[in-house]
């Protein structure tokens, strides 16, 4: 043989038998060392796994009235690896079940096609190889046609399945504090542990405000699931696994269905008086705070929706009107979010504030009609010069002017426009010790914080706005001026200040904060939980709704403590001397004509009005309030936005809030002498278990 070809012969060997080696690695390496993993891989392209939603908790009043619960209803649903195994991909069933339905045929196609980043809603954003619900209140003769002609309605279900629904006991909505449940995203779906699931189930809910949201992971139990056979088509084939899933826990709340439903009752009527008297009164809230826990008993938000709008998914068209202008942002809880001045309800914190600087608390003082900051009068209201009083009178009459009279020398005292930026101020720093300013840390999610402005806060407003009003003071506001020619003026010359010195802490903001108003804000909630402190002798606590997680057979899982309150840093001798002027108020201070009738004997209640200017708008309402006097249980506090003077608005609302809780000669109280129930309501099983 020719050395050569022997040669050639040599190296074809050497790699034809290279090749088999490695062959032979790589067949070894994926039979023995990846084994394992590639045969999870071919079992998975076997089955599918479906996500098997758990009953969802209710959420129940401090008696355990149902404030949201599950209702049973028709659901239809169509399988679509069924309707593929038909000759025209379903089509025809699809049309029958249209006609029994009573829909058409697009929007039942529209509801099952799967959605991707291509399609547009509506759409199935599930896993394919579950049923895709259609219609979830099905009329009962329908579903009994479907049932009954299987053999016309191949892939067709109709079952019964739980729908949230929200019972309103008592007229109690509380649609804002209860939230809303909506769909579980893609993206929520990746990042939840346990079971894995094939894409993403849009029947598992998620609450997104509210309570809902807040004890979401309580309320939604552990999902099931259902191991599904495929075959190469996708198509079902049998069923290998199946795990139950685990009812939701109930949440029992300090919400009183009967305080609830009255306060809601009581702040749209007094909004509909505002109306019809003239004012816009566009949104308000009530709300009634516990003063020795801090629970809040009632939190009234309007304007307000009917919560059915959540059942079977929303609409973009109708969740876009609930976010919209025209309807004035029903979602939005007036109690936690709706924010600002809360005129003189502020004066409690000014009043401990003077004493903080040391003014005496059982001084006289001037009640002028007008007293000058600088070169601009601040007035009294309608100008009205009330002699010398103390501050008991002060309070009981609202007088404006003894406290423009305390911020004025207190900032004088500080250096004027020349303080630090870090000078103290004893009305900024008793109004946040009062917590205003900051969140009360309340069980709802998205609360506002409101605003404390103080030379701090004014710095560094004007640097994040100077171009802009510096903008406006050279071109004015020509828009505003095609239709108010007086309000372009004033708002050139607000942008021209702005513009010079806006950055300067001015004697007019801290004669302005001192009767809240201004640029401070508040929320309701702030305002009652500080006139709760003032009720409770100093005890400044947090808010809570939740009262315990309760099992669907009564037991309790936790009780839902708060943390223990702050203490408000004010002598008791001031707090008893501002309890019982603002015992006076609604006898013979600006309330009286709002309780004419009332029965203070019976019930004595301690309020205060309050009425806030805001440029451009009708006057902001308050009235805040607490009672017995003698031995407070409650805080009561309405607001109406642009709903005029705080008494004849706001204060007839909370007249009529107490009246609801303890009853007047034709109405039954709410309250059992006065008194909640202070233990968990033990749930009967049959009764505790979610429908």
């Amino acid at each position: 043989m020719n050395p050569r070809t022997h040669f050639r012969l040599v190296v074809l060997y050497v790699l034809v038998g290279a090749l088999l080696l490695v062959l032979l690695g790589r067949l070894w390496t994926l039979q023995v060392l990846d084994g394992e993993r590639y045969a999870s891989i071919a079992a998975q392209n076997r089955t599918r796994d479906i996500v098997v939603p758990a009953v969802r908790g209710m959420i129940l009043d401090d008696r355990g009235r149902p404030l949201a619960r599950n209702q049973s209803s028709l659901v239809v649903s169509v399988d679509r690896t069924a309707l593929a195994r038909q000759d025209d991909g379903g089509e025809a069933v699809l049309r029958r079940l249209a006609k029994v339905l009573d829909l058409g045929y697009e929007d039942i196609q529209q509801k099952i096609r799967l959605c991707s980043p291509t399609v547009q809603r509506p759409c199935w954003p599930g896993s394919p190889y579950q049923p895709i619900p259609v219609e979830d209140d099905t009329d009962p003769r329908a579903a009994l046609q479907i049932m009954e002609r299987k053999e016309d309605f191949p892939g067709i279900t109709a079952q019964i399945q739980p729908n949230r629904v929200y019972p309103a006991p008592h007229g109690a909505t509380a649609v804002q504090t209860l939230g809303y449940l909506q769909p579980i995203t893609e993206e929520e779906m990746a990042e939840r542990e346990g079971i894995k699931v094939t894409g993403y189930s849009a029947v598992d809910l998620v609450g997104r405000a509210g309570l809902e949201g807040e004890y979401d992971e309580a309320l939604r139990g552990e999902a099931g699931y259902r191991r599904v056979l495929v075959d190469s088509q996708g198509r079902v084939t049998g069923v290998a696994e199946e795990q139950a899933p685990t009812p939701g826990n109930h949440l029992v709340t300090s919400i009183d269905a009967e305080v609830q439903g009255g306060a809601e009752k009581a702040l749209k009527e007094g909004i509909d008086a505002a109306r019809r008297n003239g004012s816009p009164a566009d949104s308000g809230a009530a709300v009634v705070m516990d003063v020795q826990t801090g629970r809040l008993i009632a939190t009234a938000s309007y304007p307000s929706y009917d919560p059915s709008v959540w059942t079977g998914g929303i609409t973009q068209k109708k969740y876009d009107a609930l976010l919209g202008e025209k309807s004035n942002n029903p979602l939005i809880s007036r109690v936690t979010q709706g924010m600002g001045p809360p005129g003189s309800t502020f004066k409690v914190s000014s009043v401990a504030a003077a004493i903080r600087a040391g003014y005496d608390l059982h001084g006289t003082y001037n009640c002028p009609g007008s007293y000058m900051v600088g070169s601009r009068a601040f007035n009294n209201f309608q100008g009205a010069n009330l002699g010398t009083m103390n501050l008991h009178t002060a309070l009981v009459k609202s007088c404006d002017t003894i406290f423009y009279k305390f911020a004025h020398e207190m900032w004088m005292r500080n250096g004027g426009r020349n303080a630090p930026l870090d000078a103290k101020n004893p009305m900024v720093e008793t109004a946040r010790d009062f917590g205003f300013g900051s969140r009360t840390g309340v069980d709802l999610p998205a609360e506002s914080e409101g605003r404390i402005p103080d030379a701090k806060w004014k710095r560094e407003y004007w640097e994040a706005t100077k171009d802009a009003s510096c903008k406006h003071a050279k071109t004015g506001y020509p828009n505003v001026a095609k239709t108010d020619p007086a309000r372009a003026a004033y708002l050139k010359q607000v942008a021209h200040e702005n513009c010079a010195e806006g950055m300067v802490w001015r004697a007019g903001d801290a004669a302005n904060l001192s009767i809240g108003q201004g640029n401070v804000m508040v929320t309701p909630l702030q305002l009652v939980r500080a006139y709760a402190a003032l009720a409770n002798g100093g005890k400044l606590h947090t808010p809570r709704i939740g009262v315990a997680v309760v099992r669907p057979d009564g037991t309790v899982v936790r009780k839902i403590d708060a943390p223990e309150p702050e203490k408000l840093p004010v002598d008791e001798k001031v707090l008893a001397y501002m309890r019982d002027a603002l015992a006076d108020v609604p006898k013979e201070g600006t309330a009286a004509g709002a309780f004419n009738g009332f029965d203070l004997k019976r019930v004595a209640v301690g309020g205060k009005t309050g009425t806030a200017e805001r440029w451009g708008q009708e006057d902001m309402s308050w009235f805040a309030s607490f009672g017995p006097v003698k031995n407070p249980r409650y805080a009561v506090v309405a607001m109406v936005s642009q709903g005029g003077f705080g008494a004849s608005t706001s204060g007839v609302i909370v007249r009529k809030i107490w009246e609801a809780m303890y009853g007047t000669k034709d109405v039954e109280p709410a309250l059992d002498d006065g008194r909640l129930p202070t233990e968990v309501p033990r749930l009967p099983a049959a009764e505790g278990a979610a429908p």
